[in-house]
């Protein structure tokens, strides 16, 4: 194992890593902004080292702070969490080739899944099943208009270089795919960089299923069950499950099979996510994206497996195998997002936190990037918590959750508790047959 480990993130992700690295023995290294030296997981790591300002770029993003960072504590490894630099493969390459280990998959696995058409491709070749669609850019707007005319309205118009819902609009006719497909181009080329445009079939109802796998020290690849990640707001999660109520026996056997065939397609190490579309009505299910990193809504699959997908992690980065033989799912696991933002339109409402009481009891978890007297700026995404809860079945699951929020006491910025409050009671939502427009249809 590791001897030390920089963590290059912040808030709950960070916390998280540090819990398990230090249960592990493993020496822990947190960098931190100006605006976050009073969060727990500063003061939680053995040691910390400032990067800089607030803004990413001079701090959570800023490679050669960190690098500097890694250098002066001696950090043996890096582990990148998810978001910022988590899927940047020049960063891998540069943590590796600087002598240290990237506690990751590697950077050619990070680069083919990075491109959404070049991810698309490779899974066609590899038999993973992919929604009509380009198989290369869409170079202009007349281009765009031909392709749909061949794959069908409506369309799903995407940046090829984006990622975690950012960078999508769909057109239901042509007049409607030129304004999304400049609108696309142009928040793509401002975000990522690169105005690459893919175009694919949209489906009006659909379930947002993903599945978990592991590439291991050996080269094996296993799947680690699948996640309903279908309670989204502007296609991203708040929501998840695991098992997926939409998921038979038979369905569950292909989609692991897949996501499986897909990490062996690139070589696949350490943990990562198959993330797709499931038409209910059909049972078909089409490849939406990998990816390259630890998933936000880890926990649930940790709590159903009964692993812990960080030391999994370290032990793929370390040359060791799995601590895991034959795994069985067993239960029925939610995560709730809890985020600084108000429970109606879901806009950010960031502040000084003046009460924070987390919930406690049999099957209930919380992993959380704050306290009370610490402060949600604007400056980062507005997740200040993940709820997770763990039932024999749905049902409880459910059950539980109800009551984990109903004492869950957070004061000073705003806060989605009361949506979670709603989702719990909402019929669709209990009944398990649910889509990614759920969230539309409670607001409308």
């Amino acid at each position: 194992m590791i001897g030390s480990l920089l963590v290059a993130n912040r808030g709950e992700i960070a916390r998280r890593v540090i819990r398990t690295a230090k249960r592990l023995g493993v020496r822990t290294i947190a960098v931190y902004s100006e605006a976050d030296a009073a969060l727990p997981f500063v003061a939680e790591a053995d040691e910390a080292v400032l990067l800089g300002p607030a803004n990413p770029a001079q701090s959570y993003r800023n490679v050669e702070a960190i690098l500097a960072a890694a250098k002066a504590t001696g950090a043996e490894a890096i582990h990148p969490g998810y978001g910022f630099l988590s899927e940047n493969a020049d960063f891998a390459r540069t943590v590796e080739s600087s002598g240290m280990v990237w506690v990751g998959p590697g950077a050619d696995a990070i680069s083919a899944m990075g491109d959404k058409i070049n991810a698309r491709n490779l899974m066609a070749a590899a038999g993973v099943p992919v929604a009509p669609g380009t198989t290369d850019p869409a170079g202009s707007v007349e281009e765009a208009v031909a392709a749909a005319a061949e794959i069908g309205y409506p369309i799903m118009v995407k940046a090829a270089a984006g990622g975690g819902g950012m960078g999508m609009g769909v057109a239901n006719d042509e007049a409607g795919l030129r304004a999304e497909y400049e609108k696309v181009r142009a928040f793509a080329e401002r975000m990522f960089g690169d105005g690459s445009v893919l175009l694919e079939r949209y489906f009006p109802r659909v379930r947002h299923v993903e599945v978990q796998i592991l590439g291991l020290a050996d080269g094996r690849v296993v799947a680690l069950g699948e996640r309903e990640c279908s309670v989204q707001r502007r296609n991203q999660k708040v929501a998840e499950e695991s098992p997926s109520p939409a998921v038979s026996p038979e369905l569950r056997e292909r989609l692991l099979a897949a996501a499986v065939r897909a990490g062996e397609a690139v070589g696949y190490r350490n943990a990562g996510t198959v993330e797709c579309l499931l038409d209910p009505a059909t049972g078909d299910f089409f490849f939406l994206e990998m990816n390259t990193r630890l998933q936000v809504e880890h926990p649930i699959t940790e709590l159903v497996y009964g692993v812990d997908l960080v030391e999994e992690q370290l032990r793929v980065a370390s040359g060791l195998p799995p601590t895991f033989g034959e795994l069985a799912p067993n239960g029925h696991a939610i995560e709730l997002r809890i985020n600084a933002e108000d429970p109606k339109r879901f806009l950010p409402g960031p502040g000084t936190i003046t009460t924070w009481n987390e919930p406690t009891g049999e099957g209930v978890r919380v992993d959380s990037g704050y306290a009370a007297g610490t402060t949600v700026t604007p400056s980062y995404d507005s997740l200040m918590a993940k709820l997770i809860v763990w039932g024999p079945d749905r049902l409880s699951a459910i059950e539980r959750a109800k009551s984990a929020v109903a004492g869950f006491e957070i004061a000073g910025p705003k806060c989605n508790l009361p949506f979670f409050t709603e989702l719990l009671d909402n019929p669709e939502f209990l009944s398990g047959d649910y889509d990614t427009g759920i969230v539309g249809r409670m607001r409308s």
